[in-house]
């Protein structure tokens, strides 16, 4: 990395982040350039785009893996960076993703009638998450979302899964089908043995209610696995 990179007035006018948001739009700057832009300054001896282009590189320039650190782990790693900044990146990271969520629960009365609008309504639950967690979606007869609730969490590759907890949830709000959802922190994709188990029993639960499973859907960071879309529901 070049060290010796200008300082931000030190750049034309057209080059320095914030005034080409102002000129041409904020969709314009690169990743580095929108961190740039949240601190605003850099440190001694390191101009703020250089320290933001570092940062992005040492994560192979994906902002997903800044976004799972902590503030500590963010300043153990980067020399110069205070919690200040820490947060401050973490704030605009977090409510980027809670934007896009509510993107989709704008159009919440939508059904839910696909694996990929299932799993846009929950990705911000379970990605960038360093454990386990189980979810369930609970709807109504013509596919409209009734409620979701966390069922479980546990550790790297395993939850406990209570299905009464969804089961007695689903009755509460009159639901007349689930989708479920958990995530893989590991990023494999592929369902385990224990996920076909879980799904299957709760698929034979549900029949005694007279309730169905849409889908299960694994998520990790980038994608996700739908149980019905491969034939396993």
């Amino acid at each position: 990395m070049n060290h010796s990179a200008p300082l931000m007035r030190q750049m034309d006018a057209d080059s320095r982040p914030r005034e080409r948001a102002m000129r041409h739009g904020i969709k314009t700057l690169s990743d580095a350039e929108l961190m740039a832009v949240i601190f605003a300054t850099g440190i001694k001896g390191k101009s703020v785009l250089t320290l933001c282009s570092e940062m992005l590189h040492s994560k192979g320039g994906h902002l997903s893996q800044l976004a799972r650190m902590t503030v500590q782990e963010i300043c153990s790693q980067f020399k110069g960076i205070g919690p200040a900044k820490a947060i401050s990146l973490l704030a605009a990271l977090e409510l980027g993703s809670r934007a896009a969520d509510d993107a989709t629960m704008i159009q919440r009365d939508a059904p839910v009638d696909s694996s990929q609008r299932a799993y846009d309504r929950m990705r911000r639950h379970l990605e960038r998450l360093d454990h386990e967690e189980f979810w369930a979606m609970l709807l109504s007869q013509n596919g409209r979302e009734l409620r979701r609730l966390r069922i479980g969490q546990g550790g790297i590759t395993a939850t406990v899964v209570d299905i009464r907890q969804i089961i007695r949830a689903a009755i509460e709000c009159q639901a007349t089908s689930v989708i479920i959802f958990h995530n893989h922190p590991s990023g494999n994709l592929s369902p385990s043995v224990q996920d076909e188990n879980i799904t299957r029993r709760l698929c034979e639960a549900c029949k005694l209610f007279e309730l169905t499973v849409r889908d299960h859907l694994i998520v990790t960071d980038s994608s996700y696995y739908s149980f019905h879309d491969n034939g396993k529901i």
